[in-house]
This record gives structure tokens, C-alpha cells and sequence, in this order.
């Protein structure tokens, strides 16, 4: 059997490997146009900023590691030109001497991958502007600094390129604008969230941008839609990719809404024998089971093993994804996993969300604070995605909630979790756990929380209500919610006759704890409908329009 693998980064030498290490009779080739294989793309950005200082880190394997341990032929710089799925060949152009050539295979992978979107903008293809995909790209854009020497580049998009690369460039001595035409950073966090990123930026020094559009490329700079120039000596792209699949569109490969391939649990296409994998396909998203497109270096590898097995006689069925991202920038981690809050409103859930900010581990251990959005299914309970923001044990919270989310935990399971404590670690109980909780009360207590969107609609729907501040007088002094009123915690069972127990009660503190105190007592006392601002002042005035 010939088995013939179009692409060489992650997902194609994934399949190829791991169908050798099922079938050691098969012929295994593999082409590619580009010159480097098997890379690691995510390590691009710390390269450039010479945090990795030498480029074979990044590209540890060539064809002859393939050939030598596998038995694998890979032709770079051979670009796959036509697709014939009913004679099963394919036209292959040697981009060293020109050479056209036939070849045949039994089976196919597609692992075509993605490429940079490049909007339409006028001067987008001058010398100074760059995108970042694969290895030529990030020694394009390290040649460029090292010959010019700018002192100011724009990046234009927020997404986990464009904010990798705010800092790498920014430790490199680059003076940074960020440009973003959304009215937030971060396109895949909701806005309350994305704040905590926007201002860390602000404090590192970078200049954003946001609700700009980029019409022209300058020799210097960028023109933006509302005539403003903004200065810069390079400008890099960082607004998404794209599937390519411009080939399998040619042998009649069907493509889904995203615009990626559509393949089945096993990596096969709608042709049978030709199967893809990677960047170039459709994945399914584990909570609502609908078709996603995240291409993620990660879910390559996944999908290419799936493949790999598949092609050689194996039975292995990809699960979905749930979308999970997390990058650095500066001295956050960002990361996030299932659904954000507006994407589970736009698919019709009806939604408790909760903000839990509590530290990684005890400060006398050096924690840093962690703040933890949450969503999750009001009628079945179901944990639904989870945003966390912090310097400090992001990731270990991230891939418990994503196991939680996997096998379908509901919000009040976290607390049952037993997880690792000792105070070089973790609180006693952990930031998870607290989730948990917050969420189970809300779900199924009563004890029932507002974001700041909601507080916004109720001050505007004339509905009465009264805020209630319950932190210290020196507090709510400094900074409040407009319109509360201060009784603190340790008064407020004296203050209850003054209240009204027919009007909405919101209650509030510096990050929800008191505020739910305070809220119990109104409960316990009679009150009917009683809120607690999810995550307290600190995310009311990051996110309130006034405070």
C-alpha cells in the first residue's frame, strides 16, 4: 500500500509516524512546499523576541530523521498542484528545477494546514509588513530587525499571535501599537474579561488601539478609516488564519461552513481513502457537538494521530474539542476552555456566569491572585466554559476545568474534586473548588449573582432595586458603585428594618465574599429577590460605565 501525506508540520508526520508504527510494509511519502518541517509554530514569537536563541530548537527534525527512523520519504519544496480522487494520483511540482510529476497513492492525507488571513489593505505587500505562520516567516521578520533596526513596530489584531508578539517585540527594545478593530482585545474572551488584559498591556507600555481600522499601509506607518496615521518601522499582521484547502477543493472534497474540511470521527473525508487532519479541518465542539474551526498546534497533533491509525488498519475516533486556548503576554496567562458567556447566550442557554478571584496559593507563599470567569447551564447545572486570568497556576486550574467540562460535570461537582493542597500549592480550597461553589449556591440556593451587564439593564428597565456597598466606610468612600448605599457588614443586621423587602437588593464587596454574607442575611430575613454583583467592586469598576 502507498500512503501519500500532503503537508509536513504537525498533523502530516503525526499520521505518517504513527502509521508506520502500525505497518512497517507500506510506503510512506510525504511532500511539502515549504522548506522546514515538523516545527514548533507557538515557539516562533519567543524567537524572535531571543528568549529561544537558536532556530534548530524549534525545528528539531528534517526529512533525514524521518527517512533514518521511520522509513519515511519527505520531499520538501514540492508543491501538490491537482487532486484526481477517481484515478487516485496527484500532480507534484519540484519547486527546485521546476519539475512536474505524477504520483499515485491507496490512501491520502490531507494536512494542508492554515495560512495568514491578509485583509484587503492598500500596501500590504510592502517590505516592511510581515505575518507570522510558519519558520520563513519568523526568519523574514528577525532579518528585518536585525538589518533595520526599528524602534516602533504595529501590530495589527489582539488574537494569541498579535499579543505573543507585543511582548517578544516589546522585550527586544520595540516601542508597540496595538490596533484592534473590535471594541475589546483578546477577540475570544467576553469584554469583562478582556479588560484585565487590555490594562495590563496599557501598564507594560503598550499603545492599543481599540475600534480602529488600518485603511492604508504607509512607508511609515498606517492610515487608519477615520484619517488618523499612526508611526511605525514595521508592521506585522495578526488577524487570524484560514484553512487551506484550496487542493481538496479541487478533488471535490466537501468543506463545511467554517470553510475547513469536513471529516468524519476518523478523519475520513467524503472520499473514501482520503482522509485530513490539522489546521485544514473542521473539528466538533464537545458541548453543543456542532462543527468548530480552532486550529491549535495540539489539536494537529491529536487529529493526526487519529488519522495515522486510521490509515493503517487501526479503529481510533477523535472526541472534539473544546476550544482551548492559553498564551502569555507579559506577566499574565490567559487562557480559556468551552463556551465564553456570549457564545452560550448566542446558542440559546439560559446562563449563571460567577467571577471568583482568589489567590493560587496562600500569599505567605508567594500567590498571586486568579480571576476566574465561569458559565455554566442554569437548568441542567452543566459547567459550560470557564476564562481564567492570573501570573500564577493558570494553567493547573485551566486543565482541571477542562477535564470537568469533558466528562460533563455540573457546576456543584467541582467542590467534590480532591485536589492537591498543601500551602506551597494551592488555598485549602482550591480556586476550582470555590467555582464550584459559587455556582451551585447560585444555581440552587438562591443565592443568585449579577454581572454588571444585568445591573446595567435594571438601572434602565425602572424596575426598583437599591445597592447595597458592604464594605468599610473608607472604601466606599474611595470608589463605589453609583447609586449604593454603605452599610457595612459587621451593621447590617441593624440596617434591615430600613430596607424594603418587596424591591430588588443588590448587594456587593471588594471581590463577592462579604457581599454573599451580606446577601445570606437578606435571605434568611425574608427578602424575595436578592443579587450578589458577581466578582464584587473590583470587576464593577473595570467593567461598569460608571462608578
Amino acid at each position: 500500500m502507498r500512503i501519500i501525506v500532503i503537508g509536513a508540520v504537525a498533523a502530516g508526520t503525526s499520521a505518517a509516524a504513527k502509521a508506520r508504527r502500525n505497518d512497517e510494509h507500506s510506503e510512506i511519502v510525504i511532500y511539502e512546499k515549504d522548506q522546514d518541517i515538523s516545527y514548533s509554530g507557538c515557539g516562533m514569537p519567543y524567537y524572535i523576541g531571543k528568549e529561544v536563541e537558536d532556530k534548530e530548537e524549534l525545528t528539531p527534525r528534517d526529512p533525514e530523521f524521518f527517512k533514518k527512523k521511520y522509513n519515511i520519504d519527505i520531499h520538501i519544496s514540492h508543491e501538490v498542484l491537482e487532486l484526481d480522487t477517481s484515478s487516485k494520483t496527484i500532480m507534484v511540482k519540484n519547486l527546485k528545477n521546476n519539475e512536474i510529476f505524477e504520483d499515485h497513492y491507496d490512501r491520502l492525507v490531507l494536512a494542508t494546514g492554515a495560512v495568514s488571513v491578509m485583509p484587503p489593505i492598500e500596501g500590504i505587500h510592502l517590505n516592511h509588513v510581515f505575518a507570522l505562520r510558519n519558520i520563513q516567516d519568523m526568519l523574514k521578520i528577525t532579518g528585518f530587525i536585525d538589518e533595520n533596526k526599528p524602534k516602533s513596530a504595529i501590530i495589527i489584531g489582539s488574537g494569541f499571535i498579535g499579543l505573543e508578539l507585543c511582548e517578544n517585540l516589546k522585550n527586544i527594545g520595540i516601542d508597540i501599537t496595538l490596533i484592534e478593530m473590535l471594541d475589546q482585545v483578546t477577540p475570544g474572551l467576553d469584554a469583562d474579561m478582556a479588560t484585565y488584559v487590555e490594562e495590563h498591556l496599557i501598564e507594560k507600555g503598550v499603545k492599543v488601539m481599540l475600534s480602529a481600522t488600518v485603511e492604508t499601509i504607509l512607508e511609515d506607518g498606517v492610515k487608519l478609516q477615520d484619517g488618523k496615521t499612526v508611526h511605525g518601522d514595521m508592521v506585522i499582521v495578526a488577524t487570524g488564519v484560514k484553512p487551506e484547502v484550496t487542493l481538496a477543493k479541487t478533488g471535490g472534497i466537501a468543506t463545511g461552513e467554517s470553510g475547513a474540511i469536513i471529516v468524519d470521527q476518523r478523519m475520513e473525508t467524503n472520499i473514501k481513502d482520503v482522509y485530513a487532519c490539522g489546521d485544514c479541518i473542521e473539528q466538533y465542539h464537545v458541548v453543543t457537538g456542532k462543527p468548530v474551526f480552532r486550529p491549535l498546534g495540539s489539536t494537529a497533533n491529536k487529529t493526526g494521530r487519529i488519522a495515522g491509525e486510521n490509515i493503517s488498519g487501526g479503529h481510533l475516533l477523535f472526541r472534539g474539542i473544546l476550544g482551548t486556548g492559553i498564551f502569555k503576554v507579559f506577566d499574565l496567562a490567559v487562557a480559556q476552555t468551552g463556551l465564553s458567556e456570549k457564545e452560550a447566550n448566542g446558542l440559546g442557554y439560559s446562563v449563571v456566569v460567577s467571577h471568583n478571584i482568589k489567590p493560587s496559593k496562600p500569599f505567605y507563599m508567594g500567590g498571586k491572585e486568579l480571576v476566574i470567569k465561569a458559565v455554566a447551564d442554569k437548568i441542567t447545572g452543566k459547567l459550560l466554559g470557564v476564562q481564567i486570568i492570573g501570573e500564577d497556576g493558570v494553567d493547573k486550574r485551566l486543565d482541571v476545568f477542562v477535564t470537568a467540562i469533558t466528562y460533563g460535570a455540573k457546576a456543584e461537582d467541582l467542590f467534590h474534586l480532591d485536589l492537591g493542597y498543601a500551602p506551597p500549592f494551592s488555598i485549602t480550597k482550591d480556586p476550582v473548588m470555590y467555582t464550584g461553589m459559587i455556582l451551585d449556591n447560585a444555581i440552587h440556593k438562591e443565592r443568585r449573582l449579577m454581572t454588571i451587564d444585568e445591573l446595567e439593564k435594571l438601572k434602565a428597565s425602572g424596575k426598583p432595586y437599591k445597592i447595597i456597598d458592604a464594605r468599610v466606610p473608607k472604601q466606599f468612600d474611595k470608589k463605589h458603585v453609583t447609586g449604593a448605599i454603605n452599610i457595612p457588614h459587621e451593621n447590617f443586621r441593624m440596617s434591615l428594618k430600613d430596607l424594603d423587602k418587596e424591591i430588588v437588593i443588590i448587594t456587593y464587596c471588594n471581590k463577592g465574599t462579604t457581599g454573599n454574607a451580606v446577601q445570606n442575611i437578606l435571605i434568611n430575613q425574608g427578602f424575595k429577590e436578592v443579587y450578589n454583583i458577581s466578582g464584587g467592586h473590583k470587576t464593577a469598576e473595570k467593567n461598569i460605565k460608571k462608578t
